[in-house]
This record gives C-alpha cells, structure tokens and sequence, in this order.
C-alpha cells in the first residue's frame, strides 16, 4: 500500500492535496499488519516509510504536516510493546484524518455564504474544497454559472468540469487556460483552492498567478479556500516540482528544452480573502 500510494503521489493520480495527505497517512496503517521484533524496529521503519511518503511530494504542505504528525507523536511516546505502538499509530492516523477532512469540510462550509447566489464564478485546476464548496450552495438553493479552465498540460479542469456537471444548479463550460482574461470580464469572482500558503504567497497549481493577475487589473475579486493547515510559516520550504516533458509534448524535443512545472507563486496581496475552516479572512 505505501508503494502503490507513493506511486499514485508521484503521478498525480490523486489532485486534491487533501486527498493525497489522508491516503498517504492511511497508507502507514500498513505496517500495523507487518511482524516486528521490537519497538525500536517498528519505530524505525515508521520512521522510513514516512520520508519515503513526504519524499513522494515534497511540496505538499498538507501531506508534510500529517504524515509527520503521525511519526513524530509515535517515535516520541513511551510505548511498552510493538502492539501498543500500533495501536498509538492506527489513533494518530484517525486523529489526523479526521482534523484533514474536518478541516476541509469546515472550509467549505465557512465558504457558502461568501458564495453569491446567481454568481458567475471562475475556478481553476481541481480542488474538493471548492466543489464541496459549491456542493452545498447548491444544496442552500442557490445556482451558478462557471468557468473552468483545463489546467494543462494534464487537463486537470475536465475532471472539475465533469463533477460540476452533474450538480443541479451549476452551469459548467469548460475554457481552455489563456482564455481566462477573455472570459473574467463576465466573472464575479475567482474561486480557487491552494496546495499551501507559505507567509505572504500562495503556492497553487501552476496557471493561478496569471489567472489572479488579469483578475487583479480587472476588479475581479479572488477567493482562496483551504484548510487553515495549510496556512504554514517557519519550518517549511516549498519545493516546485517539475514534471516530466512528455505531458506537454509526446514527440522528442529537438534543439529546444521543455519545462513543465507544477506549481507558482502568487503574492497574497493578489487575493481578496482567504476562506479556511477558521473562517474567512480578507487580505
């Protein structure tokens, strides 16, 4: 399971960074099932297969926070015997699911009031914050028209589009990403999700900082809604991941170079307010 978790981090099979914390914290449960000799072997190897899951993607201030979280209680506790320190890991684990999904769920809700009701909205990449967001607008009875944009070079957006498709109330149109300044004019607000904030910049999947740019000249408010754990400061660095060539262009590269990141940096003072589940905080 740590593997095959690793494996869908590094691909990306899994876009929501809430997601990906919660199965790369589950995938610890793994090694309750496995024999160990002593604590101190068991520690050791929770230990590892942490770095190795935080390795997966060392830019996920989320997955960072809740794996750690886990190893850390664990190595640091008095434990008797192998099978109280598993039992202190499948309790971690369930404490830091439970503050993840909570977090998010607390989020979206914090979000439905500052969702204007018959608002044309623009959300970019994948977030289930924003579409839990947008799930229980719709359920308050309230509807929209939105702008997805793909989020390439992997299309992330028609996964958006298709789960908006499917909720009542919601107008989805799918716009390819270097329309987003033709279509903000007819927006009243940019709503997207955030993979961390890191003191004054918003990390996010790459496309954000244009997007809240033109938003920005245009008086196009932006909203950024996320778990308040992924608000960090001291102790973390963001790390930019640049992936593989090949998901821009399927043909070799011939005497020129390709760059494909999967994050940028946006100045929060680009944003009107940040939504967590501590509330609503403007900027």
């Amino acid at each position: 399971m740590i593997d095959e978790t690793v494996e869908e981090i590094q691909e990306m099979q899994t876009h929501s960074s809430s997601v990906v914390a919660v199965n790369a914290t589950r995938a610890l449960e793994e090694l309750t099932e496995r024999e160990f000799a002593t604590v101190e072997e068991y520690v050791r190897s929770l230990e590892r297969n942490g770095s190795v899951l935080r390795r997966a993607n060392p830019s996920h201030a989320s997955l960072q926070n809740a794996v750690r979280s886990v190893v850390e209680d664990v190595s640091d506790a008095d434990l008797a015997d192998v099978a109280e320190a598993k039992e202190l890991t499948r309790e971690k684990i369930d404490e830091v699911v439970s503050r993840v999904e909570s977090g998010k769920r607390l989020a979206a809700e914090n979000a439905v009031d500052y969702l204007e009701d018959g608002a044309t909205l623009l959300i970019h990449d994948y977030s289930s914050t924003v579409l839990e967001a947008l799930e229980l607008a719709v359920e308050d009875g309230k509807t929209f028209d939105v702008y997805i944009t793909e989020a390439r070079p992997r299309y992330i957006g028609r996964k958006t589009a298709r789960a908006l498709a499917d909720l009542e109330g919601v107008e989805p149109t799918l716009i390819t990403d270097s329309a987003h300044g033709h279509y903000l004019e007819e927006c009243d607000r940019v709503v997207v999700g955030m993979d961390c904030i890191v003191d004054d910049t918003l990390y996010n999947r790459v496309g954000t900082f244009p997007i809240a740019s033109t938003a920005n000249q245009l008086d196009v408010p932006v909203t950024v809604l996320g778990s308040a754990s992924k608000i960090v400061g001291d102790g973390f660095v963001f790390e930019n991941e640049f992936r593989s060539g090949s998901e821009v262009m399927l043909e070799p590269a011939e005497g020129f170079a390709v760059e494909n990141p999967n994050y940028d940096a946006t100045p929060v003072e680009l944003l009107e307010s940040v939504i967590t589940d501590e509330g609503r905080q403007e900027l």
